[in-house]
């Protein structure tokens, strides 16, 4: 099979159930999420053919698929083309492996919803445009990609039209977004201006010639990591997050694991060319990745609503990856991207299974007891918690690790606040773990828990080995392992920036420990995830302490247990000035001033028409009476001049 074919199957079948559902979703519902589902399959089994095809071991160059020329104005030329290399085929893989799962178990979770056709014509479009970010061979496609998530986290978060909150995620989402795409485009535009080219193999073969970008790399960097902030949900950005959890539960599977928050990720990483070159931009992003991840965190622990809790934790896992980007160890971060994106689907589609099974109840303070009527997503959820929060021999013990060996060496700062996040990781998670399946039912006498169908239960397996196997791509030597898999297969995405660096900067030192302090870096990890485990038993597990509500907590508390009020000096500090001047313009600018003003231009337009209507009379007479009269003034005035 040819490329051009190969990946326009990948690239566009989605795209076809996104039409096919969209037009004639309505009429057939029940066949809605079988065809969507099936699409996204086939989108997953030619991203599998692809791999095969393309080798990614031997270090094979990277294919550029051209379907046509997309703009051509002047000097600026764009085509529609794919870039297909070891991290095109890595994203996509997960992408259409974990969004088919996805599709897979909505169908279940959607079922007897009326507007099931839209929503998985929804889901497919958002997985149309994911494909076309990550297969991007310029920004101009990687764009059309970045602002089509967007626009489908818009219409997935707020597909609940009836719910007022959805509609305000969906808002927030939205607008947080393309503020912080206003920096996305600056970088894009910047980048052309000093490269004179949008493609990414020309920009990275650009830059030992154009000695001039290397000055301006810093502003260009700046502003791609501000668009990256955006869509990964980084300080403060991250509002927009959480309240995106108002959309139906596999729409956040998809969001947090597979598709939205890992474009920003992706961003970098596509671009590291560009990060490698300015370690300045490298240091902040440590920084405010590791102030995420422990900030979001100190929230997660807080929070009673089953997918808020989530959330938050997609947030501060998010900041471990950032963290890992800012160091340069872009494989780490994507390792941890990839066992993230199991896990966490996991998790979510477990907490959906929960709410499914208690008639949309989403409370924890309402749930307990759940492992003896939900056996499938009771085991399945532990391993995912054993995999976040980094429990041996699960998946995040070796993706986070390695993150925080990387963050060690970066600076022992960084690793004690990751260390402290991993302790508040493991609280928040086993407390919500044994609050929704341990202890007394607190579940209403109304509600009858049960376990999910097939559709939702056979995700959850799959997603669970992929949680707990994924993590054997790369173990370093000091934990007996030696696998490198992962490293020899980005090697060649990561090798010219690391080469170009090496050339300005000379020799790169090794980045590895000692396997002794790799050990002792380990078992500090491991001591932090016990003494989180501990912590909670001991204070509120045995005693089946219930948490409060928000309004409840004093002193400290109350920070964290509001999320910092950030969403209120947001609201006073930046929207009410903004709302207060809008309405200004509005009511005062515009109506009494701009509105009068043409207004009064046009009545007195209009008047004078009016008068001139008059001398158009239509009659023959009248017009030779004014000719005459005009030629005896014109006259008139020539005699008095003495012309």
């Amino acid at each position: 099979m040819s490329w051009e074919i190969l990946i326009s199957v990948l690239a566009f079948s989605p795209l076809l159930g996104s039409v096919l559902n969209a037009l004639f979703g309505r009429y057939w519902k029940g066949l809605s999420g079988p065809i969507g589902t099936s699409l996204s399959f086939v989108s997953f089994a030619a991203s599998v053919f692809a791999y095969l095809q393309f080798h990614p071991l031997e270090r094979q160059d990277a294919q550029i698929i051209t379907l046509f020329n997309w703009v051509d104005v002047g000097n600026f030329k764009v085509d529609l083309a794919y870039q297909v290399d070891q991290l095109s085929l890595f994203m996509a893989l997960i992408i259409t492996g974990i969004g088919s799962l996805i599709h897979l178990y909505s169908i279940g979770y959607m079922k007897g919803n009326p507007g099931i056709g839209r929503f998985f014509s929804y889901l497919n479009l958002f997985v149309f445009f994911m494909l076309h970010l990550v297969l991007a061979e310029n920004l101009v496609v990687l764009f059309f990609g970045w602002e089509g998530v967007g626009l489908c986290s818009y219409l997935l978060i707020g597909f609940d039209t009836h719910k007022e909150n959805a509609a305000q995620a969906s808002i927030k989402a939205f607008v947080t977004n393309r503020i912080a795409d206003l920096a996305m485009i600056g970088g894009i535009a910047l980048t052309y201006w000093l490269a004179g080219s949008v493609s990414f193999i020309t920009i990275s073969e650009s830059l030992p010639q154009a000695k001039f970008l290397l000055n301006a790399l810093p502003f260009v960097a700046i502003c791609f990591f501000i668009g990256a902030m955006g869509k990964s949900a980084q300080f403060p950005f991250h509002v927009w997050l959480p309240d995106a959890m108002a959309g139906p539960t596999p729409v956040s599977a998809l969001i947090h694991a597979a598709t939205m928050v890992t474009a920003g990720l992706f961003l970098i990483a596509r671009l590291n060319f560009i990060f490698i070159l300015v370690p300045k931009v490298g240091f902040w992003i440590v920084c405010i990745g590791t102030f995420t991840a422990f900030f979001a965190a100190t929230i997660g622990v807080y929070q009673n609503d089953i997918k808020k809790v989530l959330a938050y934790s997609t947030v501060s896992q998010l900041g471990y990856m950032f963290v890992a980007m800012g160091t340069g160890a872009y494989v780490a971060g994507l390792f941890h991207l990839l066992t993230h994106a199991f896990f966490k689907a996991l998790l979510f589609l477990g907490s959906g299974s929960v709410i499914h099974g208690l008639s949309d109840e989403q409370d924890l303070r309402r749930m307990g007891g759940l492992k003896s009527q939900m056996k499938i997503t009771w085991w399945t959820f532990l391993l995912g918690t054993l995999a976040i929060v980094g429990a041996p021999p699960f998946s995040g013990f070796f993706s986070k690790d390695l993150i925080l060996e990387k963050a060690f060496y970066f600076h022992p700062v960084f690793f004690g606040m990751g260390i402290a996040t991993a302790f508040l990781t493991t609280f928040y998670m086993f407390r919500l773990t044994f609050l929704a399946f341990t202890g007394k039912s607190r579940v209403s006498n109304h509600v009858h828990p049960h376990e999910s169908p097939w559709t939702m239960t056979v995700p959850l397996v799959i997603l669970a080995l992929g949680a707990a196997f994924s993590g054997y791509l790369l173990i370093p030597e000091s934990l007996g392992g030696g696998i490198d898999f992962l490293e020899k297969y980005f090697s060649p995405v990561f090798a010219k920036g690391l080469l170009y660096y090496s050339q300005q900067k000379g020799a790169l030192e090794a980045h590895h420990l000692s396997h002794e302090l790799e050990l002792l870096l380990a078992g500090l990890s491991l001591g932090a995830i016990l003494l989180g485990v501990g912590v909670y038993w001991f204070f509120f597990g045995k005693k089946e302490k219930l948490p409060l509500d928000e309004s409840s907590y004093t002193g400290w508390r109350i920070l964290p247990a509001n999320k910092y009020f950030i969403d209120e000096i947001f609201k006073n500090v930046l929207i009410g000035p903004i709302s207060a001047l809008s309405e200004f313009l509005s009511e005062v600018v515009e109506k009494r001033l701009i509105d009068r003003v043409l207004t009064g231009t046009g009545k007195f337009s209009g008047g004078v028409a009016s008068i001139l209507r008059r001398v158009q009379t239509g009659t023959v007479v009248d017009y030779a009476f004014l000719i005459v009269l005009g030629t005896v003034l014109i006259l008139s005035v020539f005699l008095w001049r003495g012309i």
